[in-house]
């Protein structure tokens, strides 16, 4: 495994902080996964391309905007019409679409290299968020495996709920950085841990 050095990691303190003298109710983390990919399908392939999706990580996408499933270790979900974020632990997935998304059927981009993966979790999760982003974080409207595609000031992030109460949100590496800043500020009156 290459290992790439973390944008935020002249930020990233770990510990607790904030208000957490009543506990801690946001947990933040960057994970490290080993292969992030975008996935395009050309008109009226969507339905092989999510075809070639499940032969390669064994998940069966929802049909829907939106939709989307996690394994803990594979992830996948739609962020726009035909257009699917795949997420493994594991380097080297777009290898492995390189046989089954052909380019009649559509395109397979790796941007591995490009962007960063923070966890946020805890009873407080749906909350901190809602101070970024003018979408409903409630279980009922943002299931476990959906995703959605937005923005904060400019900083472009997909976000995947992959828990009852977390959520992996992949920016730009370049933003990382002041997005987790910005993450830990919204924390503080909860209290959070950086693990």
């Amino acid at each position: 495994m290459v290992e790439r050095q973390s944008p935020l990691e002249p930020e990233l303190h770990a510990g607790s902080h904030g208000n957490f003298e009543h506990g801690v109710e946001i947990i933040l983390t960057e994970t490290r996964p080993g292969s992030i990919l975008q996935l395009a399908a050309w008109p009226g392939e969507e339905k092989h391309l999510m075809a070639g999706i499940r032969t390669v990580t064994g998940l069966a996408l929802p049909d829907g905007a939106g939709g989307g499933v996690t394994d803990g270790v594979k992830a996948v979900f739609g962020f726009a019409p035909g257009k699917f974020t795949v997420v493994d632990e594991a380097e080297g997935l777009a290898a492995a679409f390189a046989s089954v998304v052909t380019p009649a059927i559509g395109t397979v981009t790796d941007l591995s290299h490009g962007r960063s993966a923070i966890r946020i979790a805890g009873p407080k999760a749906e909350w901190v968020l809602a101070k970024f982003f003018a979408i409903d974080f409630a279980l009922p409207a943002f299931p476990i495996g959906a995703g959605r595609s937005t923005t904060h000031h400019d900083v472009f992030a997909q976000i995947q709920r992959t828990g009852a109460d977390q959520f992996d949100i992949y920016v730009f590496r370049s933003f990382a950085r002041s997005f987790w800043k910005a993450l830990c500020h919204a924390s503080e009156e909860v209290g959070y841990e950086v693990q």
